[in-house]
């Protein structure tokens, strides 16, 4: 069974830093592409980092850059976002992504129940 836990969130106030992390179990972590989303009330959900890979480059978000660091540690199944210089617009639901290759069956994605980032002004 694919298990994924974020944890981390919380209230914290503007410019402040939080550390995200998300827990991964029951299928190849090390193969899968992670990342990770979020979602404000009332707007879309936005891909906040990627990382296809532990050799790869991270990709992120325009909003976030130079802010928040995205880093995976495959011998843990463990993924996790490091947020600096918070913003209110920062305040969202953030969500970890499991994108897996199943070869020539595609992909199977996986997300975590959230955890909330409140960035207080």
């Amino acid at each position: 069974q694919e298990q994924i836990e974020e944890s981390g969130g919380g209230l914290v106030q503007c410019g402040g830093s939080l550390r995200l992390s998300c827990k991964c179990s029951g299928f190849l972590f090390s193969r899968s592409t992670m990342s990770w989303y979020r979602q404000a009330p009332g707007k879309e959900s936005e891909l906040v980092a990627s990382i296809v890979d532990r050799y790869s480059e991270p990709t992120y978000a325009d909003s976030v850059k130079g802010r928040f660091t995205i880093t995976r540690d495959d011998d843990k199944d463990t993924l996790t976002l490091q947020m600096t210089a918070l913003e209110p617009e920062d305040t969202a639901t953030y969500y970890c992504r499991a994108d897996e290759p199943m070869g020539r069956f595609g992909t199977l994605e996986y997300w975590g129940q959230g955890t909330q980032v409140t960035v207080s002004s």
